[in-house]
């Protein structure tokens, strides 16, 4: 009598662990979601602040060195007759010859501003404001670079100054570079322009967008009734 064959249960197939995929251009989790084109934009922006404030640095030393050895000290040397000349003088004040006697306070007040520009500057997303601040930046440290180095000592130097304009004040190519900075600064006050690049008027409306793409949404919803219609009699 053949032996009945031995019955066969089915075996449950063992399920092995899946690990998720994992975007690496996503965001991790407490990250700011920055878009690619963004996070070049911003380092293209610095880099551009960044190399101002360098060739501003550079070319007011560099001129600051050929200055004292090519003027003699008080000896105005006319460029265009008594509108502009050379004259070397050493400046314990401020910017344009201001605030004479003030070093060690001027010294502070420059430091403050290159922090301050500094931290300022992570959140630079206009091509203006990355101009205003490499202008604002190398020209502080171009007079700050004085105020350490040179005499009398340390945090009290003198600033090099010897672009004389008219009778009115002598200053350097740090002076000219502040000053332009404070001009552009106006013009981006007035146009309404904020350091993160946006303006004033692309403030969100009350759902959260914009007021321009509120209006391209309610023009949408204008225009979808007339297509459902043309729709129906198709």
């Amino acid at each position: 009598m053949p032996s009945p064959a031995p019955s066969s249960s089915p075996v449950d197939p063992v399920e092995e662990p899946t690990t998720p995929l994992v975007d690496p251009a996503a965001p991790t989790p407490g990250e700011p979601d920055v878009p690619p084109v963004a996070g070049r934009r911003r380092r293209r922006l610095l880099l551009t602040f960044g190399l101002l404030t360098v060739v501003v640095l550079a070319a007011d030393q560099v001129t600051k060195a050929w200055a004292l050895s090519a003027l003699e000290p008080g000896t105005r040397t006319p460029v265009l007759g008594d509108l502009f000349g050379l004259q070397l003088i050493r400046n314990s004040g401020a910017a344009l010859s201001m605030a004479n006697g003030m070093t060690w306070v001027l010294t502070l007040v420059a430091c403050v501003v290159v922090v301050v520009v500094i931290r300022a500057s992570r959140r630079l997303g206009s091509a203006g404001w990355a101009l205003a601040f490499g202008l604002l930046l190398g020209g502080a440290l171009g007079n700050l670079v004085d105020r350490f180095w040179r005499e009398p000592g340390f945090a009290r130097g003198h600033v090099v100054d010897f672009l004389a304009y008219g009778n009115w004040f002598i200053g350097n190519v740090a002076d000219i570079a502040i000053v332009a900075a404070a001009g552009l600064v106006m013009i981006l006050a007035l146009r309404g322009v904020s350091l993160d690049g946006t303006r004033q008027h692309d403030e969100p409306a009350p759902g959260g967008e914009t007021d321009e793409a509120a209006s391209r949404d309610v023009a949408v919803d204008q225009d979808a009734p007339v297509a459902g219609a043309e729709e129906s009699r198709g």
